[in-house]
């Protein structure tokens, strides 16, 4: 199983010095991945510019989209920077993508927050990989949308999926999916694959699902405090009772912790856990490379 980092972009006081630091420290680490998630009215940077610059300060790690809210965007448009993403990087991208459950960031970019986005989804994956293998997409035009990503066809595709619906309908496009868990729960994510293994195999496709999830954590000093502190802003918008049901359940906020969370999450067969800091300590970065050690 590898093992991805997250930069800490829903930390308050992110900066230029403190983004340097954790992708150089991210990308001298024993991680696969350096990632990012989307969030439109939050004090987060936003992320095409923040994936951009990281994959201008790394050399080895994957960029990773862990769930870029497509129906939010223009697809060709969304195309053509992540083709150029792709070429900056050296071909290391890395796509996730979800429908969105936050209506106030979709209003906030003026996009609808419709009861198809997963639909919606599907048919914006469809035009981007036209885009991607060179295809003309606007009739009667006389040059294609350009560059082409570095690798063939595009970047790898990874669904932000959760339940059996959703999951369903990624195995008609997607080369995985890239879950979440707060706890973090093995059942959980356990039902999630075993899912994912069977609606591949009814879409009769050749290769099995490429296997990600993620989860919060938390190793410095008040860890606990630090994490629930943490919960407690970003997920202000599900209101207090929600948060205050989640945060006990969420356990990872010592080295024992995420240390057992590893080792099951490595026995159901997970491809990557990709880790979401709770701070923006960098010394975290190294925690945890102590800790996988």
């Amino acid at each position: 199983m590898e093992i991805g980092m997250n930069l800490p972009v829903m930390v308050p006081g992110l900066d230029r010095d403190l983004i340097l630091e954790w992708c150089q420290r991210i990308d001298a680490g024993p991680y696969a991945s350096l990632a990012a998630g989307e969030r439109i009215t939050f004090p987060n940077p936003e992320i095409m510019v923040t994936l951009s610059a990281a994959a201008a300060l790394t050399q080895r790690v994957r960029i990773f989209f862990n769930v870029l809210v497509l129906p939010m965007h223009n697809a060709v448009l969304k195309a053509k920077e992540l083709a150029t993403l792709d070429l900056i990087s050296g071909g290391r991208l890395t796509l996730g993508v979800g429908a969105g459950a936050r209506e106030e960031d979709f209003r906030a970019v003026d996009a609808h927050f419709g009861r198809k986005r997963l639909a919606q989804i599907e048919e914006q994956i469809g035009l981007m990989r036209r885009v991607w293998a060179g295809e003309s997409v606007v009739q009667g035009a006389q040059r294609l949308v350009e560059p082409l990503p570095l690798q063939p066809g595009g970047p790898e595709l990874l669904s932000a999926s959760l339940y059996p619906r959703s999951i369903r309908r990624a195995a008609r496009w997607a080369d995985g999916i890239a879950g979440f868990s707060f706890g973090p729960s093995p059942q959980e994510t356990h039902r999630a694959f075993e899912a994912a293994r069977a609606a591949w195999k009814e879409e009769g496709r050749a290769a099995p699902p490429r296997l990600v999830t993620s989860c919060f954590f938390a190793l410095g000093r008040d860890a606990r405090g630090q994490m629930d502190a943490y919960l407690q802003r970003y997920l202000a918008f599900m209101g207090p009772d929600a948060v205050a049901k989640i945060a006990p359940s969420v356990k990872t906020v010592s080295a024992k912790a995420l240390r057992d969370v590893v080792r099951q999450f490595a026995d159901l067969g997970t491809d990557e856990l990709s880790l979401v800091p709770t701070g923006s300590d960098p010394d975290e970065v190294k925690r945890v490379a102590d800790l996988i050690a």
